[in-house]
């Protein structure tokens, strides 16, 4: 545990332009790029470096052949810089909603699924009650949503816990489930079989998938596990929801995505679900927050907004 002497002999030396040199540098991990992005020389950006380096006694960059990489205190610093940022950022915007007769700023993280039903409702009550309430909406799958509340860019995440996701820093509360479906467009060769095997699927059509590290594209990995299928040869690979929902418009893939998710596409007869049952449980999507930060009046009526709706639900 640092001393006050240390804590206060940081706080006088550290500066705003030394934590936009840490995260310009963990995005690009080439100084030379990261001296652009801040607008000065390389060799003030290895100087500034260096003196941020000689505050915390320590290398917080592993040098490389090509490039540089955060060493474990490095990344302890970066998410503290990027955390910081974030916040200032997010004060100078709450403070300009309320000089202009606002009701402040609540920025949310969601994934797709639970957007459609329960986090739009929850949004169109919260401004019915606070018009000038300024909201930002950001993410899509729960791996980007837990990352920008790792950032400090969002107040809380609507999202499923992953394996990486500390609860030691934030806390959890389910609010549902969904399910997945295996899709095609309205006019594919499939739409109209009675009776389809997973195996055949997967060797013969290309499909699009989430990314492996979302909860979706586990929970299809672990279904071809347990049938002792292979992964399919012929994968698009995609983190964008909406960008799926576009591309199996122009091709013959098939497509695994929640129900919720497709709810509107399924509605207007652009995707036909196939019938294929994923033998797979999701972990329940719900509300992250990051422990010991206090909840706004915003954030905590927007909560409780989330709850209601959820009890309508069930």
């Amino acid at each position: 545990m640092s001393s006050p002497l240390i804590s206060r002999s940081l706080f006088n030396r550290l500066r705003y332009k030394h934590l936009h040199m840490l995260v310009a540098l963990s995005s690009s991990q080439n100084l030379h790029r990261a001296s652009q992005a801040l607008n000065m020389s390389q060799p003030a950006a290895t100087r500034m470096l260096r003196e941020i380096e000689d505050m915390f006694a320590c290398d917080l960059f592993e040098r490389l052949p090509r490039g540089m990489r955060p060493t474990a205190l490095g990344k302890e610093l970066i998410r503290f810089a990027e955390s910081a940022l974030s916040g200032l950022d997010r004060c100078a915007e709450d403070l300009m909603a309320r000089q202009q007769g606002g009701y402040g700023y609540l920025a949310i993280g969601t994934i797709m699924g639970a957007a459609p039903d329960l986090v739009m409702d929850s949004i169109a009550q919260i401004k019915s009650l606070n018009p000038q309430l300024r909201i930002r909406i950001m993410g899509d799958t729960s791996d980007q949503v837990i990352q920008l509340l790792e950032q400090g860019r969002i107040d809380l995440a609507i999202a499923r816990r992953n394996a990486a996701t500390d609860s030691e820093h934030y806390s959890f509360e389910p609010l549902g489930n969904e399910r997945l479906l295996v899709v095609v467009h309205a006019g594919h060769p499939l739409a109209q079989r009675s009776s389809l095997p997973l195996a055949e699927l997967v060797s013969d059509w290309p499909w699009i998938l989430q990314p492996q590290s979302s909860p979706a594209r586990i929970g299809f990995d672990e279904a071809l596990q347990h049938q002792a299928l292979p992964l399919p040869a012929d994968i698009i690979e995609c983190s964008s929801v909406y960008s799926m929902q576009q591309l199996i418009q122009l091709t013959d893939a098939i497509m695994v995505l929640s129900e919720s998710a497709l709810r509107d596409y399924l509605k207007m007869g652009l995707v036909v679900a196939l019938p294929v049952e994923l033998e797979v449980t999701l972990a329940p999507f719900g509300i992250l927050l990051r422990k010991g930060e206090p909840v706004s009046r915003e954030l905590g009526l927007f909560i409780d907004l989330l709850r209601r709706k959820v009890r309508t639900l069930d």
